[in-house]
């Protein structure tokens, strides 16, 4: 499904992870394809509140706990300056979607890294 949302479908998703050679581009690929199921779900499910909002948000933020594994692996992680990043990602959806009152927080509260 393509994204509709002109904010989000020209963003550039994790860009300083691609410019930072800790990050290898394969699973940062990843982790750029977990934030673009993001945006198509929120387009699918149209959430009509916060709560609904978060529950899209926490499912995506399960997949990024798994994936700070293959980060393991890669000799990589998902640390300090990377958690940063990827939360002002989701910032980014949950605004592009009209959700500028959502809690930062709260979008990736079951974040393990």
């Amino acid at each position: 499904m393509p994204i509709t949302n002109q904010q989000v479908a020209g963003h550039a998703f994790l860009r300083p992870m691609y410019g930072d050679s800790y990050f290898p581009d394969h699973v940062v690929d990843r982790g750029r394809a977990i934030l673009l199921r993001l945006c198509e779900r929120i387009e699918a499910d149209q959430p009509s509140d916060l709560e609904a909002l978060y529950a899209l948000t926490q499912a995506a933020t399960e997949e990024f706990n798994l994936l700070d594994a293959e980060f393991a692996a890669a000799g990589s992680g998902i640390e300090t300056v990377a958690r940063e990043w990827i939360a002002d990602e989701f910032w980014l959806v949950a605004s592009a979607y009209g959700f500028t009152d959502a809690d930062a927080e709260e979008l990736i509260a079951g974040r393990d890294w």
